[in-house]
């Protein structure tokens, strides 16, 4: 009997810590975008009011590239595993169309969840780091094995033709 009446106030006061706050446990009702690198996929979630038309890695910049369209004011969220984008110290910079703004980061031992404001009309948002995947991948690094080789067979032969 007295389990009965204990019932309801356990279940009360689980559920009100049960709440789940988007800067602390994630992204509440993230939206999923699979983004493939190579012959990776990574699921990234995010939060945002507005529709993400593509994201990508670009290596060269160490950035993550994502393009927007129908963007209103709102708050972007977003998870990204460390393995995908890093930057030293955290110290990353976030550029909404062009212009540097503030952000809120909370980072685990897997990911980092950023949050920053989108006014609307956004269109693109790029999130710069020091490392990003692939930073040397490994079709790049077989044709410049490639390349080596051939080079030296070239200058191997050319040597012996001339005696």
């Amino acid at each position: 009997m007295k389990f009965l009446l204990l019932l309801p106030l356990m279940l009360i006061f689980s559920s009100a810590f049960a709440e789940s706050h988007p800067e602390y446990m994630g992204i509440e009702n993230p939206s999923i975008y699979e983004l493939k690198v190579d012959e990776h996929f990574y699921s990234i979630s995010y939060s945002v009011d507005a529709k993400v038309l593509a994201m990508a890695i670009d290596p060269e910049l160490t950035s993550l590239l994502v393009g927007l369209e129908n963007t209103h004011d709102s708050i972007f969220v977003i998870d990204l595993e460390h393995e995908l984008i890093n930057a030293e110290n955290n110290e990353f910079a976030i550029l909404v169309n062009g212009y540097e703004v503030d952000y809120d980061i909370v980072s685990d031992a897997d990911s980092s969840t950023f949050s920053f404001y989108v006014p609307e009309f956004t269109e693109e948002v790029e999130i710069i780091g020091t490392h990003v995947i692939p930073e040397f991948p490994l079709g790049v690094m077989l044709g410049f094995a490639i390349m080596i080789s051939i080079v030296t067979m070239l200058a191997r032969t050319k040597n012996i033709l001339r005696l």
